[in-house]
């Protein structure tokens, strides 16, 4: 039979009213009365009722966290720093993939708020003003990962993609190369991939050179996309000496693209990748990337979540965490 928290209170010598205390980390009982409930509560397996919990408290001790694609490599490095967090403070995750599809995200916060879960992290190739205003509606605690919102009203954890696209082409501009192509995601769209194509036009402007129309491909950010962005660049011009990708992804689809033109990288073009993710380091040749810290931005989210869900103050409203440029075989040296 399974303990009760009567039970708990019974071997730790206290009130049930204190077990529910130290339970809720009501921060009255004091440290000697804590550790001896917590010791009951160990060694008599006893694990809380969390439905009839939460209709008492209207916490669930659950995180909502939505992404995009879960087939990205980019995304289990974010989720694993969230979930090593989340097992800290004793908090249970609801993941749920969107397919980059906006009715499904719309559709999944509704879900959400009806599971009443305590927050959200919110991961998206889109921040249309209908979400923004539908997290607001639902009243969800949200933190935004690896993107932040035009106005700053959702507090956020990201990099600074703009300058971290600039760096990127300016490093390869820096080497000499003058038809600089670029493949990435939508430019219309307001997320923090889109702002890599911002920094693509300024590195090539400040390098004193001509945006050109015909070197850029916009698609999804998939190896496919990368694949058939070269074909179609190469089909509008007859070379280029270097390209910037918005994901590794994509720079490998590139990669095999050009290959199979006889086409080699780096000897003929110079290729920057942007995330960093595992394969990156292990494809042929090895990406030379923007490195993102995926695993330290699901973690400092998920702190900063837990503390808002907690009416705790935090340090930052945006975090805007540091970049690397990582030098491998797919430029010249």
């Amino acid at each position: 039979m399974a303990a009760s928290i009567k039970d708990v209170a019974k071997e730790a010598g206290v009130s049930i009213a204190t077990v529910s205390r130290v339970l809720n980390d009501v921060d009255v009982v004091n440290e000697e009365t804590k550790k001896k409930v917590l010791d009951a509560i160990k060694k008599l397996g006893y694990r809380p009722n969390i439905v009839a919990r939460s209709l008492k408290t209207q916490r669930t001790k659950t995180i909502g966290i939505l992404i995009p694609d879960i087939s990205s490599q980019f995304y289990p490095e974010i989720v694993r720093g969230t979930e090593d967090v989340a097992n800290i403070y004793d908090y249970n995750i609801m993941l749920c993939n969107s397919d980059s599809d906006l009715e499904k995200e719309k559709e999944y916060l509704r879900v959400l708020k009806e599971k009443m879960v305590d927050g959200v992290l919110y991961m998206s190739s889109s921040l249309e003003p209908e979400i923004l205003n539908l997290i607001k509606q639902l009243e969800l605690t949200t933190v935004l990962v690896e993107t932040k919102d035009p106005e700053d009203i959702f507090p956020s954890v990201t990099i600074d993609n703009r300058a971290a696209a600039y760096d990127a082409v300016r490093y390869l501009t820096e080497k000499g190369n003058k038809k600089v192509a670029y493949i990435g995601a939508y430019r219309d769209v307001v997320t923090a991939w889109a702002k890599r194509y911002l920094g693509y036009e300024e590195a090539l402007k400040d390098s004193d050179l001509e945006v050109n129309e015909n070197l850029t491909f916009f698609g999804e950010l998939k190896a496919q996309t990368g694949y058939e962005g070269i074909n179609k660049i190469l089909e509008k011009e007859e070379s280029i000496d270097s390209l910037f990708c918005a994901s590794d992804e994509i720079a490998m689809g590139a990669i095999n693209a050009l290959r199979d033109k006889g086409i080699r990288v780096p000897e003929d073009v110079d290729v920057v990748g942007f995330n960093d993710i595992y394969a990156a380091s292990i494809f042929y040749p090895k990406l030379t990337t923007v490195s993102q810290p995926m695993y330290d931005m699901g973690s400092v989210a998920m702190r900063m979540l837990i503390k808002l869900v907690n009416n705790k103050e935090v340090d930052h409203k945006q975090y805007v965490l540091p970049y690397n440029l990582i030098e491998r075989d797919s430029c010249k040296k």
